[in-house]
């Protein structure tokens, strides 16, 4: 068998596994979730593709729900943040303690130390408190009193907030709004969805019963194989326009940072994957181009006043850019 044979079989065996794999966690997650399939889809999306996720809406309409199903369909470890504006630093990176036994300093593992964690209502706490969870999502460690500690693989912080317009939140900074791979919106449930939820929810909490369909290893090694999935030079230069498009826009006073392109190119791959392909296309681009670029830029003052939002000026800005041929 030649090289490239091999390579595509590896492939087609991974893509095979991670279909399987996504298909089992979206039957789980989605019987405590009713009618949000593509939420759910985006949400596994960005754990395979080793990002972190915003969720995004008014109080009530699942955010909390969708985080903690996602975390306990994963064999694996989870911690849940609750952010408060009395939550410190220390609580989520940790503390070392002096231990009068053993005359030394002791380190105490914070919130962060899990394979999930759900920060939840995380624009609640203030700024300096958001930014404690700076270094832990880029970088998957934690540096306390000049020592670092390492993160469990794999790692995902699935955060929750309510829209900067309600009462008691503090705007996202921006360099941690950029750390997030990707930003959903739950949205209030179609009619049919909300009378299952009736259903489903009156006696008991379904997530009680949610059982994990897969584990932290196994999504690990999934993830290392999706780097093989074909991306075409030209899928690449669109990518780079397009995220260069922003930059550029009138309606923008902060464009998309290379990061952003990194994090495009990465969840890509993974719908690629998960719609049964080994290589990337077009398409799955502009699927992506909402939830991963919008919550980065910030609008002019214009820009809000005319009731612009950031996915259109997105799809405006990719409309400028011309789309590759083939694959």
């Amino acid at each position: 068998m030649s090289v490239e044979a091999q390579r595509t079989l590896t492939i087609e065996l991974d893509v095979d596994q991670v279909r399987q794999t996504v298909g089992a966690m979206r039957t789980a997650i989605s019987s405590v979730i009713e009618g949000k399939t593509e939420q759910i889809d985006l949400a596994i999306m960005v754990l395979l593709a080793g990002g972190h996720l915003l969720i995004e809406d008014v109080p009530g309409v699942g955010k909390t729900m969708l985080a903690k199903a996602l975390a306990r369909s994963i064999d694996c470890t989870v911690r849940r943040i609750q952010f408060t504006p009395d939550l410190l630093p220390s609580d989520i990176t940790g503390v070392s303690v002096y231990n009068q036994e053993t005359h030394d300093f002791q380190f105490k593992p914070g919130g962060v130390f899990a394979n999930i964690v759900v920060g939840d209502e995380i624009n609640r706490a203030s700024p300096k408190t958001q930014s404690a969870l700076l270094e832990a999502m880029e970088e998957r460690q934690v540096s306390v009193d000049g020592t670092t500690h390492r993160l469990p693989p794999p790692f995902m912080v699935v955060a929750t907030q309510n829209p900067i317009e309600m009462e008691g939140t503090y705007p996202l900074p921006e360099a941690q709004r950029d750390r997030f791979m990707a930003r959903i919106q739950m949205g209030y449930p179609t009619r049919n969805a909300e009378i299952e939820m009736l259903d489903a929810h009156g006696a008991a909490s379904p997530l009680a019963t949610l059982q994990p369909v897969t584990d932290g290893t196994t999504l690990t090694r999934l993830a290392s194989g999706l780097g093989r999935v074909h991306v075409a030079p030209a899928v690449k230069g669109y990518i780079v326009d397009v995220v260069d498009a922003t930059r550029t826009n009138t309606d923008l006073r902060l464009g998309a940072s290379p990061r952003a392109g990194l994090h495009l190119l990465r969840a890509v791959r993974v719908r690629a994957a998960m719609h049964g392909r080994d290589y990337v296309t077009p398409d799955d681009v502009q699927a992506l181009l909402g939830p991963v670029l919008g919550h980065r830029l910030l609008l002019t003052s214009q820009a809000r006043l005319a009731g612009r939002k950031p996915a259109d000026v997105v799809r405006a800005a990719a409309g400028t850019v011309p789309v590759p041929r083939g694959n």
